[in-house]
This record gives structure tokens, sequence and C-alpha cells, in this order.
């Protein structure tokens, strides 16, 4: 009996140290894990801009870091750097750079930046940039890694337009791409110096000529010609205007090119008749002038006392004149009798029916008259135009035979 209490005394304070020990080892555990948690450092972290509070026992911003699985390199932002001391209520600055393809003017390079954007980034490579400058993105834009930065560098160039000429920046590359920037449309004739395919620099300037094509309506006079007919009627070195002339007029329509308002070329497409000139015709005198010569002729046929001699003005004709009937005034055939001597008179100086001596002709017969015959002159007859032209007109003296 005695024994059985003693064993389970011991028992019972078996059990009871060893609750108690693992009372110890909780407490202490307990103890240790707060009295540790109280002893971190309270830190705010910005990680690219995001804010977050972290508890640590990191002696340095580098093991800080670690422990958030952050492995920088020289090119990241840390502020304050690496191997600042962690304290209490420490602010830590950290953002990842991005590798950035810059391209200035086809210039090309690789550039590590813990810019935002294109315009902090603009800043932190120190470049200028003027009003007329392109570059792409745009400022405002947000870098991310392998972002592409392209800057074109603008220059002035000289751009003629219709005669006025300008100072224009541009970054285009062409003469085509500026005309475009500039809005300058081109007409279907319109001529571009140099041609658009050309590349341009600063010392290039670019003419720009419009070209119109124009109808230009007209009118001209046109000069009227002289024409000289000889006349046997007249002496020579005489003349008389038998029809005065008239000058006609035309209408020309010209294909007319103006380059920047200023005509360059003319070319004429159609003329058109609007009145016709009329010819001015001159007589020229071919007689010869009379010689002085005995009264009667060598020629002279005898003659009688009765027969009666005067001086006339004669002209020759035929019967073959346009209109013409061939009959004679007393109703002598003169077609029929081509051979025939006859001359028309005037039947109040030669009776009709009279003979008559004609000087350089012969005898003939008084047997016809005329619309022009009158007074003192005669027609005389011949069976052709050339024997009639070559009479021609001439004074002569007749004998009338009784």
């Amino acid at each position: 009996m005695y024994k059985n209490m003693i064993a389970l005394f011991s028992s019972f304070t078996r059990k009871k140290l060893s609750l108690s020990v693992a009372a110890l080892l909780v407490l202490a555990v307990t103890t240790g894990f707060v009295g540790y948690n109280t002893t971190k450092s309270e830190v705010s972290l910005m990680l690219n801009g995001k804010k977050t509070e972290v508890n640590t026992h990191a002696d340095t911003v580098r093991e800080l870091l670690s422990e958030n699985h952050i492995n920088p390199n020289k090119h990241d932002l840390v502020r304050p750097g690496l191997n600042a001391k962690v304290k209490d209520n420490m602010k830590i600055d950290y953002v990842k750079a991005n590798k950035v393809v810059l391209n200035v003017d086809g210039k090309k390079k690789s550039v590590w930046t813990t810019a935002k954007t294109v315009e902090q980034f603009v800043k932190e490579q120190q470049l200028t940039l003027n009003d007329h400058d392109v570059i792409k993105p745009g400022l405002t834009a947000k870098i991310q890694n392998h972002t592409n930065v392209e800057i074109e560098s603008a220059f002035p160039v000289n751009l003629v337009v219709g005669g006025k000429s300008q100072q224009v920046w541009t970054t285009s590359t062409t003469v085509a791409d500026l005309l475009k920037q500039q809005k300058v449309s081109l007409g279907e004739l319109d001529k571009v110096s140099p041609v658009k395919t050309e590349k341009i620099t600063g010392q290039t300037q670019v003419n720009v000529i419009r070209v119109e094509k124009v109808t230009d309506v007209v009118e001209e006079e046109t000069p009227f010609a002289t024409v000289n007919r000889k006349d046997s009627g007249l002496t020579q070195g005489k003349q008389s205007v038998v029809q005065d002339g008239e000058k006609g007029k035309v209408q020309k329509s010209f294909e007319v090119v103006k380059e920047n308002g200023k005509e360059v070329s003319r070319k004429l497409v159609t003329t058109k008749t609007l009145t016709e000139s009329k010819d001015k015709i001159v007589a020229i005198g071919t007689k010869a002038k009379p010689k002085p010569q005995p009264v009667v002729s060598r020629s002279k046929a005898p003659s009688n006392s009765g027969d009666r001699e005067i001086v006339v003005n004669s002209t020759a004709y035929t019967a073959n004149c346009s209109g013409c009937s061939g009959v004679t005034a007393t109703g002598f055939n003169l077609k029929a009798n081509p051979g025939a001597k006859v001359i028309a008179v005037d039947p109040s100086v030669i009776p009709l029916g009279s003979k008559v001596y004609v000087e350089g002709y012969g005898y003939a017969i008084a047997s016809d008259t005329g619309g022009a015959i009158k007074g003192n002159r005669i027609d005389v007859f011949f069976s052709s135009q050339s024997q009639a032209e070559s009479w021609g007109r001439k004074t002569i003296r007749i004998r009338i035979i009784k």
C-alpha cells in the first residue's frame, strides 16, 4: 500500500513537472517572438512609385531590398544608397531603370533611365528641343523597358510658292514630305523644283511654279492687197484707182500658258475670218505718149473731095464675150462672119451703114452701137480676143466715105 502511494505520487510529480517545463518553453518562445517583433524597424518602401510599409531587422538598405526579393543593378535609383543604415520610420525610394533606345536624327544609342515620362527623359539627357522638332512618342508618354524615343531636328527651308517666298521649318526628308507638311497642293500642270523625290537639307530651296493654260480670243485687221492692172487707155506714167481697198477682220484663238501669272508661251489654235479684205485695184497706163507727126498718116487711103475725116478714140471688141449675142444693131451676125470689118459708132456722129476708112484697120462698115460709144469714139470688131487686146485703146483718124 505504501509503495503504491509512493508510485502514484512520483507519477503525478513527473507529469506536473513536464507541464511546467512545457509552459515555461511556451512562455519563453512567446516572449522571445514578441520581443523580436517589437525590435523591428518600421520602414516606408516606395517601389516604382507604389508605397509599401514593411517591418525589418535588416541592417542596410541593400539587405532590406534583398528581403523583399529586389536585386538592384547599377542603373536603378535607390534613395538613400544601398549601404545606408536602416532606421525606424525610414523612407526608402526604389525605381527600377528601363533600357531606352534613343534615336536622334538617325543616330541611335541605348540609354538606361529611371525617368517616368519622355519629357523627364529628355531633361535627364539634357536634350534641347525647339518648337519645330518632332519627338516620338510624345512628351507625356510613359517610359517602359525597350521604349524607342525618336527625335527629328527641324531645319529652315526656303519655300517659294507661286513666286511668293517664305521660310518654313521641317523635319521632312523629301520635297514631297515638305509639301505635304506645309499643305501645299499641286495642280495638274504645276512644276516643282527640285523633283518631289529629292531629299532636302537646310540649303535646299523648294520652288513651286503655278502653271495654267487659258484661251485668249482676239480680233485683228487683215491688210488688203494692191493689184495693178495694165490699161492701154491710159498714157504711160499715169495711174487711176479703179477700186478702193478695204481691210478685212479675223478672229484668232490662242492657247496661252502662264507661269505664276505671267505669260510664257502663246500658240495659235484657230483662225476664223469675220470679214474678207477687198483688193485695191490700180490701172497702170501702157499707152505710148503721142509723137508729133503729120496730119495724114502713111497708111492714109485716097480720098474724095466729099469725104469727111475726124479724130476718134478707139477700142476693140469681139463677138465672143460673156453675154454677147454676136448680132450687131443693124442685124449683122458677126459670129457667122468672123472676117467682117465692122465698127461700133455713135449714130449721131457717124450714121449707121456708113462706109469708113479706119487708120490701121482698113475699110469697114458702121454697123453696130454700144452703150459706152458716145461722141468721137468707135469700137473696132475683131474675131479673136487676142487681136482685140492687141489693138488696145488708141486715138486714130478715120475717114467717112460718101
